[in-house]
């Protein structure tokens, strides 16, 4: 499928900009306060509580003035990890660019690096972006002989070359996954986005990656239709500083025209988490293999998938988070 050229950013809509000024981003206190189960919530509760592994959790907020609203009018969506799993599959773009450039460390010289799942679930939740862990990596455990330098580079213009060459070629590698048609979105994801927007709300998708991947990934995972529907799509090019920073959701609630009190975020880790709090919004976790083990007292609920999430669910949720004191 051919790429859809984009702006930096997409706004379609048409409300005012004039909104509330999100929540102060000031520590917060007694985290676990457990949704009420009076009789307005009891169907609710009934089906979060026979999917396994969800944890529903209300975070109270600082106090705010009683005209804010608790409204939800904006669904935004992270993308790896939470519309596709995707470590996995940058793992193996890397090794495949290792294994393409010869790439050996001075540790271990009989075989090409290759990185097993369990240290790259590591480093991934340790350092963000291709480029960044690669030069942590070879700092840490020594530069490599390769393909591209015959020894080990020493000047910082060799080093950089050496970086770029292969993420470069991973990056290539990596959409010819996602291009495989192998590549499907986690379950819930399309489902809800698409209860979202026949209920008229405003649908966006932040990501911290660069706006080539996720163009690629949202082509392909959630199709052409949905995606021109966005009512907003950020990527880590549109802004200045990457999550945790909360610069991509106080830019997207700008965006949209609505205050980060009328948000609920998708997040997989803890770094989606802490971006999203510092914007002020309500956050659910939808984990993954490799983040499941992170600290999520923040979210206001966590969930192995979205599978049996509905809007009405979220709804109740930003209420419960917003009006909570």
């Amino acid at each position: 499928m051919a790429s859809m050229l984009l702006p930096q950013s997409i706004s379609l809509s048409s409300h005012s900009s004039s909104s509330p000024s999100p929540f102060p981003t000031s520590v917060y206190h007694n985290h676990l306060s457990i949704l009420s189960t009076s009789s307005s919530s009891s169907s609710f509760q009934g089906r979060l509580s026979a999917h396994t592994g969800s944890r529903l959790i209300c975070r109270p907020r600082p106090r705010a003035s009683l005209s804010v609203s608790c409204a939800l009018r904006a669904l935004i969506f992270d993308c790896d990890g939470v519309i596709l799993e995707s470590e996995h599959l940058h793992r193996q773009a890397y090794n495949d660019a290792f294994a393409h450039f010869n790439v050996r460390c001075p540790f271990d010289k009989v075989a090409p690096l290759n990185w097993s799942p369990e240290f790259y679930d590591e480093l991934q939740n340790l350092i963000g972006g291709g480029k960044p862990k690669m030069r942590w990596y070879f700092k840490e455990h020594g530069w490599p002989t390769s393909s591209v330098f015959e020894n080990p580079p020493e000047s910082d213009d060799d080093r950089a070359m050496l970086i770029d060459t292969l993420q470069d070629w991973k990056t290539e590698r990596y959409k010819d996954i996602i291009k495989s048609g192998t590549v499907k979105p986690r379950p819930g994801v399309l489902r809800l986005m698409d209860e979202a927007k026949a209920a008229g709300k405003l649908l966006a998708v932040c990501s911290a990656a660069t706006k080539s991947s996720v163009i690629l990934c949202l082509e392909n995972l959630i199709g052409m239709e949905r995606f021109r529907g966005l009512d907003c799509f950020l990527a880590g090019d549109d802004v200045k500083e990457k999550k945790p920073d909360p610069s991509i959701y106080v830019t997207a609630s700008k965006k949209l025209g609505v205050s980060s009190t009328e948000c609920i975020v998708v997040e997989d880790s803890v770094i989606g988490l802490q971006a999203a709090s510092g914007a002020g919004m309500s956050c659910i976790i939808s984990y993954t293999y490799s983040t499941a083990n992170q600290d999520f007292k923040e979210a206001v609920a966590t969930y192995p998938d979205l599978s049996n999430i509905r809007l009405e669910d979220l709804e109740l949720l930003l209420q419960k988070a917003v009006t909570a004191s």
